[in-house]
């Protein structure tokens, strides 16, 4: 099989391609390779390259910016899919697209089931949802796979920037009403490996059992503050010291940002468990090997 990974210079790309092994052929793209802010010129790219599955991680991801470069995150993260699922549709190549918790309202406190009603409340989650659709509309063989709170050791996100203020500063305050899950790049590339094994044919089947859409993420939930505890806790047990004394919770509210964020991402993983037959690890227990290697390299 000929795999083409996009956004493999980004958290989840990299951990898959690492993760890909012979006899498959991995295509690993890069915004060089295969440039997402340009739609029209990708069905020549991927013509070329003559993928036999598409793997998508490659998304406009500053939710905060995107506020303001509107169109541009429109275009990456819904016109491109578009194009690719359409490229891939016809001619019977099975993708896989990652979304995200954003897509929802945040409202009430249940976990999120695949077949609930989106309700973006940021350029950003509107975009994504814009891109499932897209997706949706071409038809072909697809899996979009809502994943959330992604991060991993290396790369600019939650667990890395808590890691650096944590040796800033002597007090922090973080959200305390934003409940969810971290799910780490290398669980999520593990997830989607799974999915990618075998041949072609299992490969669709795989994405036909989920119905095209499935949500995943580690096990479990947490507000952001009690995550960030986590984080300090864990890194000075690993011997690293710290600035920070008090790690304060605030609420959303308290904490102004250009995005509204969801205030409840939890993910329902029942589809998940029955058609993959897997019960992803609790968040607390995929984020350990990775505050080992934080608190090996932090400065």
């Amino acid at each position: 099989m000929r795999i083409l990974v996009t956004g493999v210079t980004g958290q989840v790309g990299g951990a898959l391609v690492a993760r890909l092994r012979p006899p498959l052929t991995v295509l690993a793209a890069d915004r060089a390779m295969l440039d997402l802010s340009r739609p029209d010129a990708l069905a020549a790219v991927l013509d070329r390259l003559a993928p036999t599955i598409i793997v998508n991680t490659a998304a406009y991801t500053n939710v905060d910016q995107a506020e303001t470069e509107p169109a541009l995150a429109a275009t990456v993260n819904a016109e491109a899919p578009g194009a690719i699922a359409r490229w891939a549709a016809a001619r019977a190549v099975p993708l896989i697209h990652l979304s995200t918790d954003f897509v929802f309202s945040g409202a009430g406190a249940r976990p999120w089931r695949e077949e609930d009603a989106p309700q973006p409340l940021s350029v950003y989650g509107a975009t994504k949802l814009a891109g499932e659709n897209q997706i949706r509309a071409a038809g072909g063989s697809f899996l979009i796979l809502r994943t959330s709170w992604v991060y991993a050791a290396r790369a600019k996100n939650f667990v890395r920037t808590i890691a650096r203020l944590a040796q800033e500063r002597s007090e922090l305050r973080i959200v305390a009403d934003q409940i969810g899950a971290l799910t780490s790049a290398g669980l999520l590339a593990e997830a989607i490996a799974g999915i990618l094994a075998g041949d072609v044919e299992s490969v669709r089947q795989r994405c036909a059992q989920a119905g095209g859409l499935v949500h995943f993420a580690a096990a479990g939930a947490a507000s952001r503050h009690e995550i960030a505890c986590t984080i300090v806790d864990g890194l000075r047990a690993r011997g690293r010291a710290l600035a920070v004394e008090r790690v304060l919770p605030v609420s959303s509210a308290e904490y102004p940002s250009p995005a509204k964020r969801p205030l409840n991402s939890r993910f329902d993983l029942t589809r998940w468990r029955t058609v993959f037959n897997q019960t992803p690890p609790p968040w607390q227990t995929v984020l350990a090997p990775v505050l080992d290697e934080i608190a090996a390299g932090i400065d």
